[in-house]
């Protein structure tokens, strides 16, 4: 119990005490305020007590007397990252477990985020309790690290696909997904989750429609959106007409069709998160950034090492794999690079059909790694046809309107100052976010993936700087 409270003690440390009249002043910069298409120069933020009081042309700057000013000259700004799909406090290096979850992990997760710029995260249904008393307080205040928003625990099907071992408690029944929905809504999370997978035919359970029935219509009740993991084409029109609200994973079993994208556009049904990054990360047998420190110094050492490990590469090629905790072996790379060319496919069409989309990345788990891959899932969103700005908006603007808070997402008056500030224009290159040159977070400014060095002396990260022109593959 004494360490639960250190922990918890150590987890809210990431607030700053509010200040009187604080007010930083940023000059000289390349506005992307996430709203408007267009870049805007010679532009001007300022900031007090962590809320937006000006974006807009230097001309029209009235900057108080008192004020901190920095010259951002040649900087481009945009709004903080919101990532719509993550797990956290799961993983030591590569290996998942419940014993993990702790306040000290959650908060070097949640710091991880931030670094890579990454202000706002939507946990999907792993969550132990104390992360929304995490979220809670941060909602009074003004966190240093990135905001949480939770489903608390998911709806997992007994014998069946998803959760994490030890924190979501399976059921098996319609009444006992209701029971679940209304145990998760006394706690106030935000969303409701529910997993429909059978991992490719490799579990004999997935979750029976009259159990996601009852789960979508609670959550409802309860004035909650439920979103869904899925997989399959056929799952997904059955979802959308029990009323389900959102997707976290694209349908990756065969192309969409026209009655889908014709269900999700008349429903507003969101892709809620792509994960394209999930799919590419599960296809190759050696990652092409391993030694790119934009990646290496946001990764633990034992991470790398397992990485690079030959056992690693025997995975990707034989495929099924025993996992801790898993009374059953997972596909999990076999025939994924057809599943990631499917996944990109059908991201176009729904993209092409104007669904709603945001961006995601289901980072946290083995093989996806907090805040670096929400960069990778923009560049592979543009590989997929969109445009930067785009993708920029999906992991912004839009991201917050499907959250439902107009606080964040955007760089207009009145909002959080969570901000990106890159030493080029992503508009010219969707891999210049990875140039950071500073993170702000409700007007904090944190330590930048360029400033911090994962679970070792920042002395052992002497590689990579925030003016390196990226070179990731995309």
């Amino acid at each position: 119990m004494q360490g639960l409270k250190w922990g918890m003690a150590a987890l809210l440390a990431g607030f700053a005490a509010p200040a009187l009249a604080e007010t930083t002043v940023l000059t000289n910069l390349t506005l992307i305020d996430g709203v408007r298409a267009a870049a805007q120069p010679n532009s001007a933020i300022v900031m007090t007590n962590g809320k937006i009081t000006y974006a807009g042309p230097m001309s029209g700057l009235k900057a108080p007397k008192d004020a901190t000013t920095q010259d951002m000259a040649g900087k481009t700004v945009m709004p903080g990252i919101i990532d719509s799909h993550v797990h956290i406090g799961l993983m030591k290096d590569v290996t998942q477990d419940e014993k993990f979850f702790t306040p000290e992990n959650v908060n070097t997760d949640l710091k991880q985020y931030a670094a890579y710029g990454v202000t706002a995260v939507q946990v999907l249904g792993t969550d132990k309790d104390f992360v929304l008393e995490l979220r809670n307080q941060q909602r009074k205040s003004r966190p240093t690290i990135a905001r949480v928003f939770s489903a608390g625990q998911g709806a997992v099907i007994k014998g069946g696909y998803g959760g994490l071992v030890g924190v979501t408690q399976p059921i098996a029944t319609a009444e006992e997904g209701r029971k679940l929905v209304d145990e998760q809504a006394a706690k106030g999370v935000d969303f409701i989750k529910l997993w429909v997978d059978d991992e490719r035919k490799t579990i004999p359970v997935k979750m029976p429609f009259d159990v996601t029935a009852a789960i979508i219509d609670q959550a409802h009740k309860k004035r909650l959106r439920a979103v869904a993991h899925v997989f399959y084409l056929e799952d997904a029109k059955e979802l959308i007409r029990q009323g389900v609200d959102g997707f976290g994973h694209m349908v990756r079993d065969q192309p969409v069709d026209k009655e889908l994208l014709d269900m999700m556009k008349a429903k507003g049904v969101w892709m809620v998160s792509a994960t394209l990054s999930r799919e590419m990360a599960y296809s190759l047998a050696i990652m092409p950034w391993l030694n790119d420190p934009f990646f290496t110094r946001g990764v633990t050492p034992g991470t790398l090492d397992a990485l690079r490990s030959m056992a690693r590469e025997k995975a990707v090629v034989l495929g099924p794999t025993r996992f801790p905790g898993l009374p059953y072996e997972k596909k999990v790379f076999f025939d994924m690079d057809r599943t990631l060319v499917q996944a990109l496919e059908n991201w176009q069409a729904m993209v092409n059909a104007g669904v709603n989309v945001g961006m995601g990345t289901d980072s946290g788990p083995n093989g996806r790694f907090p805040g670096f891959n929400a960069h990778e899932e923009m560049q592979m969103q543009v590989l997929a046809g969109r445009t930067p700005m785009e993708a920029i908006k999906s992991a912004t603007s839009d991201n917050a309107r499907w959250l439902g808070d107009k606080s964040i997402g955007s760089i207009e008056k009145g909002k959080w100052a969570d901000l990106v500030v890159l030493e080029k224009n992503p508009l010219d290159d969707i891999r210049y976010t990875q140039m950071i040159s500073a993170v702000f977070i409700a007007g904090n400014s944190v330590p930048t993936v360029w400033q911090t060095c994962r679970d070792r002396p920042l002395s052992a990260c002497t590689t990579g700087a925030s003016t390196d022109v990226p070179h990731m593959p995309y």
